[in-house]
């Protein structure tokens, strides 16, 4: 299956049971419920997903039960996050061995690595593996930033098509397209930057919340691509104080909470993670009644994703 690189991608949460093993019952619920909404692709393994915290064995049950749920219907995109190059080319053979069609690929971590290292990076896991990549571009968590340039050497590895735009700076959606045109795919990477980044030209969303609200985030990207931007925007502004949720280090706590109020999922997270408690918990379950007690009616927008794909 080619990947588009374009509309939802959800982030996907790892599914955990109270005894902290992997709950598959409820990945399928969820993997079900981002499908039913129209997403075009499912990412696994990063941030959302706990990923640090999970075993190899447990990110390739993870990746051969979404490719088995979904059958092909989307394409599911492993997140290669490693502190070395060799490891970073392990995981994306494994990933590609365990069926999946593509590839999110962060910077080296850990390491502040200089642009070369960088380059030399990217280019080493790209040419070991066969898989569609897009690069991760987000210098304010991970104190990197892949410039025009470096992606100008980057476009030579073929199988590296697209950005996950994380920078902050909407300004820089406008210079990639007038550098690259339609060769480097833009997808927004921060939820409460989505709307903006779609109409300067962003060709999709790697979403956060959608693992909670799917339909609402598949929705406005629908109706911003169709030119029906005062109804992408009226979902949107109730959608905001929801967004403003992925941006704290506890967004995993976070997101998960807001699954169990729409229930997609449970609030089971690993240590050293813990369940949001005390008056954050309060806070953050005020808002979530708040936003639900007015929660919009959605346009049928699947027509629209239809005339997108064909």
């Amino acid at each position: 299956m080619k990947v588009q690189w374009e509309g939802v991608m959800p982030a996907m949460t790892t599914a955990f049971t109270k005894d902290d093993k992997l709950d598959f019952k409820g990945f399928s619920h969820q993997l079900d419920a981002q499908l039913q909404a129209g997403v075009s692709g499912i990412i696994l393994g990063g941030t959302l997903g706990e990923a640090s915290t999970l075993t190899e064995e447990e990110k390739a049950e993870l990746v051969r039960h979404a490719v088995a749920f979904v059958k092909g219907k989307v394409p599911v995109i492993c997140n290669i996050a490693e502190q070395s190059t060799s490891a970073a080319i392990r995981a994306a053979q494994q990933a590609e061995e365990q069926g999946a069609q593509g590839l999110m690929l962060l910077p080296p971590m850990r390491y502040k690595a200089t642009d070369e290292e960088v380059v030399h990076y990217f280019k080493a896991v790209a040419r070991a593996s066969s898989l569609p990549i897009m690069i991760y571009n987000n210098p304010v968590d991970y104190r990197i930033e892949v410039t025009l340039d470096m992606f100008e050497t980057l476009l030579e590895q073929t199988n590296i098509q697209a950005v996950k735009e994380s920078t902050r700076d909407i300004s820089n959606i406008h210079k990639i397209k007038k550098r690259f045109g339609e060769g480097l795919r833009i997808l927004c990477g921060v939820d409460t930057l989505a709307l903006e980044s779609l109409l300067m030209g962003a060709h999709g969303w790697v979403a956060g919340l959608v693992c909670a609200f799917p339909r609402e985030t598949v929705a406005i990207y629908a109706l911003a691509r169709a030119g029906k931007i005062r109804e992408a925007l009226r979902i949107y502004q109730w959608f905001m104080p929801l967004l403003e949720l992925d941006l704290s280090p506890q967004l995993v706590q976070h997101i998960k909470l807001a699954m169990e109020a729409t229930g997609l999922g449970n609030e089971n997270v690993r240590l050293p993670r813990m369940p949001l408690s005390g008056e954050q918990r309060k806070r953050v379950l005020a808002l979530l009644e708040e936003r639900l007690s007015k929660r919009p009616a959605l346009p049928d927008y699947t027509a629209y994703l239809q005339e997108q794909h064909n």
